[in-house]
């Protein structure tokens, strides 16, 4: 699933959400993910839920041991976040969208 597909390689986030179906953890990670890219990335993100129900073997190329996990694929470095995604501070800190004074805080 794409959203907001920019042509800036160097502004652009890709995003990745490992699932295990259509749980309502899933869902509400969704939603929470959704929800802070469309207040901090507006137009610049992109992301891509993977079930690993359907698709198992996809989990072992970034080494996902829990479910949802968020992997932020661009820009580099490589980040991971686990949960539900409902902490937005943790997810800000997480994926490295915050300044410093609130990194500091969490």
């Amino acid at each position: 699933m794409n959203t907001n597909e920019t042509e800036d390689v160097d502004d652009f986030w890709k995003l990745r959400l490992y699932v295990a179906g259509q749980t309502s953890k899933s869902l509400v990670a969704f939603a929470n993910l959704k929800k802070v890219c469309e207040e901090h990335l507006k137009g610049k993100y992109s992301i891509e839920v993977i079930d690993l129900l359907t698709n198992p073997q996809l989990a072992q190329g970034d080494q996902i041991v829990a479910v949802p996990t968020l992997v932020r694929m661009l820009p580099p470095p490589l980040r991971k976040i686990v949960g539900d995604l409902s902490k937005t501070e943790r997810v800000l800190v997480g994926l490295q969208l915050c300044p410093q004074q609130a990194k500091e805080a969490i």
